[in-house]
Formats: C-alpha cells, structure tokens, sequence
C-alpha cells in the first residue's frame, strides 16, 4: 500500500488541475475571437527634391596652382614663423607639460624659475627657450613661469600660443 500512495497522489493532482487548464483555454479563445488588431496606416513618404550643383567660377580645391600657392606660403613662414636657423637649448628637447614649476630663486635682483623634469632640477630666466613648440619665457614670477610658444594651426600659418608652468606645492608641505 505504501509503494502506491505516490502514485495515488500523483492521480488526484492532476485530475483537479485538468479542471483550471480548461478554464484557462477556453478564456483565452474568448478573448481571441473579441480582440480586433487595429493598425495605423503608414504615412506618405515624403518627395525628395535633388539639388543640383553648379560650380560656376568657383576655384577647384584640387587645383594644381592653388596647392602651390599654398606651399609657396608655406615656405615664407608668414609673421610669426620661429628662426629654424638658431641653436637649440637644451630645455628645448622636452615637452612643456613634462616640466613642472617648483620654486623661484633670486640671484642679482633676477627672479630664476626652478624647473623639475623628472629628478633633475633646472634654473630658467627671462629670455630662454623651453619646451618642443619654439617656447620662449615671457615671466618669471614667484608663482609662475609664462612661456609664448609659437605652433602651426591646421592652415599652416605660424600663430602665438600662451602657456604657463605654475608652482607645484610639494607633498611634504601638504601634509
């Protein structure tokens, strides 16, 4: 008797549940037969009008003279063009955001910037040449160095470029 309970219980179960299967079935066939889709029509496409293009005495801008005034130009170097010809510093070799400002120093009433590039430390002044854009400083003062860089822009004229390195507060006087 008790190896067939399992089985008799089994039996009662399903017989109730065949009962809400059928309840369910036949609302779903119901609900079906009232539902009506509705679907909205698709609009208009709309007309698409061609443009038409006339060049008309418009300079082609893969004209050959054109690209050779342009390298002609280019050659000049314009207004602002640095002087290629003259030596480079040393300083000159690094990039300005590689530098850091990290103090000032008086020597004969000239204030000197205090230059940290990785772990060396380098004396600047007025008039010296630092960074990889022709930079040259403007200023020193106790709490910044102002360099005027000169850079090419995307035409290629030569143009001004205002940059500063300023004083870096070390970590131990932070603490």
């Amino acid at each position: 008797m008790r190896k067939f309970a399992p089985l008799v219980c089994a039996l009662l179960l399903t017989a109730c549940g065949e009962s809400d299967v059928q309840q369910v079935r036949s609302w779903m066939k119901e609900t079906e037969s009232q539902t009506k889709p509705t679907v909205k029509p698709l609009p208009e496409p709309k007309t698409f009008v061609p443009f038409a293009y006339v060049s008309g005495d418009v300079l082609d801008p893969f004209n050959a003279s054109k690209l050779l005034t342009e390298l002609a130009k280019s050659r000049q170097g314009g207004a602002q063009a640095p002087d290629q010809n003259r030596r480079k510093e040393f300083l000159e070799s690094f990039p300005l955001d590689a530098m850091k400002m990290v103090g000032t120093m008086e020597k004969s009433n000239v204030v000197n910037g205090l230059v940290q590039i990785d772990r060396t430390v380098y004396q600047v002044k007025k008039g010296q040449y630092v960074g990889q854009n022709y930079g040259l400083i403007t200023a020193v003062t106790e709490d910044a160095i102002t360099v005027r860089e000169i850079v090419q822009d995307a035409a290629g004229d030569w143009v001004e470029r205002m940059s500063k390195l300023e004083l870096q507060e070390s970590k131990e006087s932070s603490k």
